[in-house]
C-alpha cells in the first residue's frame, strides 16, 4: 500500500451485506424480552429529604399556634358593637345574613382539607409537596397575625356575639388558646368565641389553598375533580360573606395573598433558569432563602405520579414510578 493512500476494508461487498443480513436474522431470533426494573432518572433529581419537610411542618405548626395566641391578644382590643357599628359594606347592603351559611363554610373546608390530604398519601413525591403546603400555609397564617394585629376592625355584624374580655387574667387567656387549639380554630365545634381575627379571612386561605394544591398535583385530565373541588371551595367562600362572619375585604385580600403567594412560590420551583436569573425580582422576597433551602436539590419539575402510599401492592399508577427497559434474553440454541 502505498503511503497516504486512504485505508479499505477488506470485506468484499458481498460479505458485507451477508453479514448485516446475519445480524438481522439473529437478531428476530431472539424476540423473547424480560422486563428489568430500572430506577427513574428524575429520582437523581428529587430527593425526598423528610426532615426538610419536618421543618416545614414545625414551622407550620409555630405560625398556626401564634394565630391562637394573637386572636387572644386583639380579641382585648376589638371595640365594643354598641359603641363602634360595623363599617358599610357594599355585599352587606344587598344580601342579608342567612345564619347556616357559616356552618357550610367549614364544611366544605373540612371536605377539602380530607380530600387533599387523601391525595398527598398517594403521591410519590409527597415530601416535597408535603414541604412546599407547609411552607406556605405557614407563611400565609404569618402574614395573617401581622394584619390582625396593626389593624383590628370593628365586628362585621351585630349578630356577633363576643366571649368577655378578660384583660389581665393570663390563666384564663392561655385556657382560651389551648381551647382554640383543640377545637381547630373552627365556629362549628364551639371553640371560637373570639373576635378581632377579621383581616384577613383564614377561612378563606384554607379554601383557596387547599383547592390550588388539589389541582396542581393532579392530572390534567381529571376535569370533574377540578371542578368539584373549585365548587367546594367557592361556596364556602361565598357563605363566609353570606353569613356576614368577614367583611368583603377580608375575603378579597385573603383570596389575593394566597393565590399569588401560590403561584410565585411554584413558578420559581417549576422554572429552574429563573433561579440563577439576575433578572428574576421574585428572589427580593423575604422568604428566598428558605425557598432556596427547601428546593435546593429539586432539580426539575415535580411530575404528577402517584404510588400506593404502603408497601403493598408494590405498584404505581398514572406517571409510573417505575421504568422498564427491554433487554435481549440470551437462549440456547
Amino acid at each position: 500500500m502505498a503511503n497516504g493512500a486512504p485505508c479499505t476494508s477488506l470485506n468484499t461487498p458481498g460479505e458485507d451485506s451477508n453479514g448485516k443480513r446475519g445480524h438481522r436474522k439473529g437478531i428476530r431470533k431472539h424476540r423473547d424480552y424480560i422486563k428489568i426494573s430500572v430506577p427513574d432518572g428524575r429520582s437523581n433529581h428529587l430527593p425526598m429529604e423528610w426532615w426538610k419537610t419536618g421543618i416545614a411542618f414545625i414551622y407550620a405548626v409555630f405560625n398556626l399556634v401564634l394565630t391562637t395566641v394573637m386572636i387572644t391578644i386583639v380579641h382585648e382590643r376589638v371595640p365594643a358593637k354598641e359603641n363602634n357599628p360595623p363599617l358599610p359594606d357594599k355585599f352587606f347592603d344587598y344580601i342579608d345574613r342567612v345564619k347556616w351559611a357559616f356552618s357550610v363554610t367549614e364544611i366544605n373546608g373540612m371536605v377539602l382539607v380530607g380530600i387533599w390530604f387523601v391525595q398527598w398519601l398517594f403521591l410519590r413525591y409527597k415530601s416535597i409537596v408535603g414541604r412546599r403546603f407547609f411552607f406556605l400555609m405557614g407563611t400565609l397564617y404569618l402574614y395573617r397575625c401581622i394584619t390582625m394585629y396593626i389593624t383590628t376592625l370593628p365586628v362585621p355584624g351585630m349578630h356577633m356575639t363576643c366571649a368577655p374580655k378578660l384583660y389581665g387574667d393570663a390563666q384564663a387567656k392561655v385556657h382560651r388558646i389551648l381551647q382554640l387549639i383543640s377545637g381547630g380554630g373552627l365556629s362549628i365545634t364551639g371553640s371560637h368565641l373570639m373576635c378581632g381575627d377579621f383581616l384577613y379571612s383564614g377561612h378563606t386561605v384554607m379554601l383557596t389553598l387547599t383547592y390550588l394544591f388539589i389541582k396542581e398535583y393532579s392530572p390534567r385530565s381529571f376535569w370533574w375533580y377540578h371542578l368539584m373541588c373549585w365548587l367546594l371551595s367557592a361556596v364556602g367562600v361565598v357563605c363566609i360573606l353570606v353569613a356576614h362572619e368577614h367583611y368583603s375585604v377580608d375575603v378579597v385580600v385573603a383570596y389575593f395573598i394566597t393565590s399569588r403567594l401560590f403561584w410565585w412560590y411554584h413558578t420559581m420551583a417549576n422554572m429552574q433558569t429563573l433561579r440563577c436569573s439576575s433578572y428574576n425580582y421574585l428572589t427580593n422576597t423575604w422568604w428566598n432563602p428558605v425557598f432556596n433551602f427547601f428546593e435546593r436539590n429539586v432539580q426539575t419539575q415535580v411530575p404528577c405520579a402517584f404510588c400506593w402510599p404502603i408497601t403493598w401492592p408494590p405498584t404505581c399508577f398514572k406517571n409510573s414510578c417505575k421504568r422498564y427497559s427491554m433487554v435481549q434474553s440470551i437462549r440456547e440454541e
